[in-house]
């Protein structure tokens, strides 16, 4: 499991972005279930998540609607498959509006630059 955290701050809320390899949506419970294992990521507001497997697209917006469709695309666009992408948010008391969306897309883009650093 490779997390990056602290990578966002706006108007105080909080982002950070995790991920794996994860080859069903059973791995991915279990994947979501083992980062709340920190309780720094359970007591988050959100933990979105998209993943792209042999049986299709799975993503929940876990309450950030519309967040698991941006991670999706992300995900079809660079051809990573079998990969969980999830990116945490904890709200900081005001309301982002669309720039929470340019968060999940800076998140994930953030995530995908290191994995493929190495």
């Amino acid at each position: 499991m490779r997390i990056l955290e602290g990578i966002i701050t706006d108007r105080g809320s909080k982002y950070a972005v995790a991920g794996g390899p994860c080859k069903t949506a059973q791995d991915a419970k279990a994947f979501i279930k083992a980062l709340k294992r920190n309780k720094k990521f359970a007591k988050a507001t959100h933990n979105t998540w998209g993943l792209i497997t042999d049986q299709g697209p799975s993503k929940d917006d876990d309450g950030e609607a519309g967040a698991g469709m941006v991670i999706l695309r992300m995900l079809e666009r660079e051809g990573l498959n079998d990969h969980i992408i999830v990116v945490t948010r904890w709200f900081g008391g005001k309301h982002l509006g669309g720039d929470r969306f340019r968060h999940v897309q800076e998140a994930v883009r953030l995530y995908l630059a290191d994995l493929s650093a190495g």
